[in-house]
């Protein structure tokens, strides 16, 4: 990611990281959150917003964000089986300058399965430093 608002450009991809459904993680977050889902099922709608959660803050943790002000449009398409390798990737969708010292930057966040099927997505609105 670049290093200030100024450098970022819309339609830019940024990667987010890749992980596996855990199955001991499935399990442990079923019996805590989702009581009565299935592990067999796949991994629920809120461990799936978990993960991408997960992928983002560590993607995110160098860059120059300040805040997250919006997660809209959440859309889930698939509960991942235990094993599958899931990949995160941001797309700039818009970017706005507020000032001197910052801008908004509006993203698309997708969840990739092995496959590249859509597994999740939504959209961010964040504040960036410039």
């Amino acid at each position: 990611m670049p290093a200030s608002f100024d450098d970022i450009e819309i339609g830019q991809v940024v990667t987010l990281g890749t992980t596996v459904v855990d199955g001991k993680a499935l399990d442990a977050f079923c019996a805590a959150f989702q009581p009565g889902w299935p592990a067999a099922s796949g991994a629920p709608d809120t461990m799936v917003f978990a993960i991408w959660s997960k992928l983002d803050a560590e993607a995110s943790a160098a860059w120059p964000q300040t805040k997250r002000v919006g997660v809209d449009a959440l859309r889930w398409l698939r509960n991942p089986p235990a094993g599958e390798l899931l990949r995160g990737r941001m797309t700039v969708m818009g970017k706005d300058p507020v000032g001197d010292g910052k801008g908004i930057v509006i993203a698309q966040h997708d969840l990739l399965d092995e496959a590249g099927r859509l597994v999740f997505s939504c959209l961010t609105r964040s504040i960036f430093a410039r």
